[in-house]
């Protein structure tokens, strides 16, 4: 996702008309950014990219590209206060950029990864909503939404299966009816809902293995809600059929890249200068 949104910065990065002095410096500073930032020299990249901000504050490429730099240094999971900070400055900047552009895609994307990414569950799916909303073909904002219903019903299904002596292996359904209901009861919607955004993001794009890989999943745990063996099995198969094409659909792709060889299309790179 970093690499879609340094693309879309890129040409953002085009459309300039500043002509007076300060301009023409902040777009200076914004240039030895983007170098520093293609160095993985974050630290440097931010003070450039500030210094462009400081002397044209109404320039929206360097606060983008600032709140990027902020982000690439934030460390998942990571508990201490420096890290903190990194994610408190991305979001501010971020949250800066939406103030007066409310539908910028990069913003609203970078803003449902940070979130995501701490495994704040609510806020990321809220905002993974939103761009949605403004952007209805995005397939990575589905997929984040499928993956988001995972990571909140895992955690009390494997609980749940625990508490029940199940092991990893055993095929259910649940046979403590009480145990059942209440995950359906609390958890179906969620698993339905994960679903239909899985299957989307599958819409938009037929090859998104990792999508195909939580339709497995969410369909595998939702095998254990069943009401009967029979039910229980018919989903399970669905789940095995999924995972099935989510490898062979990998290795194709694998497969693909192979074929173009050293000289093929490669990965989006960072943005070139603002001349």
């Amino acid at each position: 996702m970093i690499r879609r949104m340094l693309s879309i910065l890129a040409i953002a990065g085009l459309a300039f008309l500043g002509t007076s002095c300060k301009q023409l410096q902040s777009r200076d500073h914004l240039n030895k950014g983007v170098q520093a930032f293609k160095a993985a020299q974050f630290p440097e990249a931010v003070e450039h990219f500030k210094t462009a901000i400081e002397l044209d504050p109404n320039f929206a490429t360097a606060r983008l590209y600032l709140a990027t730099a902020y982000m690439q240094q934030y460390i998942p999971g990571a508990d201490s206060p420096e890290n903190k900070q990194m994610w408190d400055a991305a979001f501010q900047q971020f949250s800066k950029v939406l103030e007066s552009d409310p539908n910028n895609t990069v913003a609203l994307a970078s803003v449902a990864s940070l979130y995501l990414n701490n495994k704040d569950w609510t806020n990321a799916k809220r905002w993974y909503e939103k761009l949605t909303s403004i952007e209805p073909n995005n397939a990575d904002a589905y997929y984040s939404l499928g993956y988001i219903a995972w990571s909140e019903f895992y955690p009390e299904y494997g609980a749940a299966r625990m508490n029940l002596g199940m092991k990893q292996d055993d095929v259910g359904p649940f046979k403590d009816k009480k145990v059942k209901e209440e995950l359906k009861g609390k958890w179906l919607p969620v698993i339905e809902s994960g679903l239909k955004s899985l299957d989307k993001a599958l819409q938009i794009n037929p090859e998104y293995a990792d999508a195909m890989a939580y339709e497995n999943l969410l369909i595998r745990e939702r095998a254990d809600l069943a009401d009967t063996k029979e039910e229980c099995e018919a989903q399970v198969k669905v789940a095995n059929d999924w995972i099935d094409k989510a490898l062979a659909t990998k290795k194709m792709i694998a497969e693909r890249k192979a074929k173009k060889g050293a000289g093929g299309i490669t990965a989006e790179t960072a943005p070139e200068e603002v001349q």
